[in-house]
C-alpha cells in the first residue's frame, strides 16, 4: 500500500489518517505499519501501540486517552477513545506576530452605503420584532417577486427574516439584549438598502427602542409597521407593500463601484465536519483569512463550543492579555451554562461528524480554529456584536450552524465561508455563503450544492494554491456572482437568532 493511503500530520502524532478505506492486512510501508481492522476513509488508525489511559495526539495536540489498550494497526474511535482533564498552557500573547500587508491590496465590486461601509448584496429586509408579525413578513416579501422587480435591476430582492422569538422573555435579560443586537446589526447592515421593521404592537420586543438603538439611517429607507395599529394582518400588509414600494427607486439606484477588499468582513464557518475537515478545507480556508488580513480585510471565527479543548491557540495569538481573558471568560461562561441543563462541553462531535471520523470534540476543535489561519487575534466579541477591528477576530456563538451564522451577519459580516464534509445545506439569508467541501467524493456527489472544492488537496495540490482558490472566490461572489445556496433559495429559514434564557 502507498503512502497517500495515510496522512501523518505531525512526528508526535499517535495517529494516522487514512485517505482511503485501509481493509485488514494491508501494508503501509512507510510507517512499517500492518493494518488490523477495517478503517472507513478520514478516520484514525493507530500508528503504534497505545496503552489504556495514555494521551492520544493528532496534530502534535491532545484528542482525547484511551480507553483501552489499542495495538498499532488497530481502529481509533470512540470505541476506545475518550475525553479526560488536562492542563492547557494557555501562551498569551507568545505566538502573536505583525502580519505583513500587501503594498496594494485586491478589490471587488461592492455597494458603497452613505455611512461608510460596502455590502455584497443590495437587498431589502423586512425584519420580524416578534413571532407574532411573522405572516406577515412573509407575506410583504413575498409580494415582491422577480416579476415585480424586474424594473429595478440593481436590487436583489426583498427577503423575509421572521423568527420566533420576541415575547416571553425578560426585557432586562440577556436573551432580549441578543436578540436586539442581533436585530439592530441586521437593520444596519450594508447588505440592505432597506429595512422595514414589522411588530404586532404588544410585544416584549418592541420596535421603537429597537430604532433608537439603530440611530442615524438614510432618511426614507429605516420604517416601522405595527399591526395592531394599521387594523390587522391584511391591512398591516398592505401597508408594508406600500412602504417597501417606496424604498425600490432609491434601493436601486445604488450600483457596484470598485473599492477594497479591506472593506470586508468574512465569516468562518463549518457544518457537517469530518476526518478531513481539519486536514484540508479548514487549514486552506485559515490561509485564505491570513490573505485577508494581509489586504486589510477583517475575519472572523467563532462556534465556541467547537473550539473549547483548543482555546489555547488562540490565545497564544491574542493581542492583549485583555483579548485572551476575554475569550478564556467565554469559554467558562459556556461550561456553567450548559451545565444549567445537566450538559456538558463534551456533548460533541455529532452523529455525522463521528460517521465522518472525529471522534472528541478535543479532536474536533483543534481541526475548527484551523479555519482562522495563524494571524494574530485582534478581538473578541460577544453574540452579534458590531465588529470593529480589523485582521482576525472571534465572535462568541453557538455552534448551531445557522445561529453562528446569523451571529456573524449581525456583526457586519458581508460574505462567510462555509467548509462542509458531510454536506450541511445552509446559506445565510442575505449574506453570500461560500460552500467549501473538505474531500472530493462529496464535492462530486453533491456539485449543486459546493462552490470550492478543498478535497484535492488529498490528492496533491499544494494547500497554497486552495487558499488562493478561496481567496479568488470570495473576490468573485462579493463582486455580485451568485453562490449555489443563492441559486438554489436557501436563507428564508436561516435568520435565527440566539435564544438564551427563560422562556415564560
Amino acid at each position: 500500500m502507498t503512502q497517500s493511503s495515510v496522512i501523518r500530520l505531525h512526528a508526535n502524532d499517535d495517529v494516522l489518517i487514512a485517505t482511503q478505506q485501509l481493509v485488514p492486512g494491508a501494508l503501509i510501508a512507510s510507517e512499517n505499519l500492518t493494518v488490523c481492522a477495517l478503517i472507513p476513509p478520514g478516520h484514525k488508525v493507530a500508528a503504534h501501540d497505545i496503552k489504556s489511559g495514555d494521551a492520544v495526539h493528532r496534530y502534535n495536540q491532545i484528542i482525547g486517552f484511551a480507553t483501552a489498550d489499542i495495538a498499532a494497526g488497530q481502529h481509533v474511535h470512540a470505541h476506545n477513545l475518550g475525553m479526560g482533564e488536562f492542563e492547557r498552557d494557555y501562551g498569551i500573547g507568545q505566538g502573536k506576530h505583525e502580519t505583513q500587508k500587501v503594498a496594494t491590496p485586491a478589490t471587488f465590486l461592492g455597494y458603497k452605503r452613505p455611512n461608510g461601509k460596502v455590502g455584497t448584496r443590495n437587498y431589502i429586509a423586512v425584519i420580524s420584532s416578534v413571532n407574532c408579525s411573522a405572516t406577515v413578513t412573509r407575506a410583504i416579501a413575498s409580494h415582491f417577486s422577480k416579476e415585480r422587480l424586474a424594473a429595478y435591476p440593481n436590487i436583489d430582492g426583498v427577503i423575509a427574516l421572521p423568527h420566533p422569538l420576541g415575547c416571553g422573555i425578560n426585557t432586562a435579560g440577556e436573551g432580549m439584549q441578543i436578540l436586539r443586537r442581533t436585530m439592530v446589526g441586521y437593520a444596519k447592515h450594508p447588505n440592505f438598502a432597506g429595512v422595514l421593521f414589522v411588530g404586532l404592537g404588544c410585544e416584549q420586543n418592541q420596535i421603537a427602542p429597537l430604532v433608537e438603538m439603530i440611530g442615524a439611517h438614510e432618511p426614507g429607507m429605516l420604517q416601522k409597521l405595527i399591526m395592531q395599529e394599521e387594523g390587522g394582518t391584511t391591512a398591516a400588509i398592505k401597508k408594508g407593500i406600500v412602504q417597501v414600494g417606496e424604498m425600490l427607486e432609491r434601493a436601486n439606484a445604488y450600483t457596484r463601484e470598485e473599492v477594497s477588499v479591506s472593506h470586508l468582513i468574512v465569516g468562518l464557518n463549518c457544518g457537517g465536519s469530518d476526518g478531513y475537515s481539519g486536514i484540508t478545507a479548514n487549514p486552506a480556508l485559515g490561509g485564505a483569512s491570513d490573505l485577508l488580513v494581509a489586504h486589510g480585510a477583517t475575519t472572523v471565527l467563532s462556534e465556541t463550543p467547537e473550539i473549547y479543548g483548543a482555546e489555547h491557540l488562540l490565545t497564544r495569538r491574542a493581542a492583549s492579555p485583555e483579548i485572551a481573558e476575554k475569550l478564556i471568560g467565554r469559554i467558562d461562561w459556556w461550561k456553567e451554562y450548559t451545565s444549567r441543563s445537566g450538559s456538558q462541553m463534551d456533548n460533541n462531535p455529532s452523529v455525522g461528524n463521528k460517521a465522518g471520523g472525529l471522534t472528541t470534540i478535543l479532536e474536533k476543535s483543534l481541526g475548527a480554529v484551523a479555519k482562522g489561519g495563524t494571524s494574530t487575534l485582534n478581538g473578541v466579541y460577544l453574540f452579534a456584536e458590531q465588529i470593529d477591528a480589523k485582521g482576525f477576530v472571534y465572535m462568541d456563538t453557538p455552534g448551531y450552524d445557522p445561529v453562528s451564522a446569523t451571529g456573524q451577519a449581525a456583526g457586519g459580516a458581508q460574505i462567510i465561508c462555509f467548509t462542509t464534509g458531510r454536506g450541511s445545506a445552509f446559506g445565510c439569508a442575505g449574506v453570500p455563503t461560500i460552500k467549501l467541501a473538505t474531500n472530493n467524493a462529496l464535492y462530486e456527489r453533491m456539485r449543486d450544492d459546493m462552490d470550492v472544492n478543498c478535497g484535492d488537496l488529498i490528492t496533491g495540490v499544494p494547500m497554497p494554491v486552495i487558499s488562493q482558490r478561496i481567496f479568488d472566490a470570495i473576490i468573485r461572489y462579493a463582486s455580485g456572482e451568485k453562490v449555489r445556496s443563492e441559486e438554489l433559495g436557501y436563507g428564508n429559514d436561516e435568520f435565527l437568532p440566539w435564544q438564551v434564557g427563560a422562556v415564560m
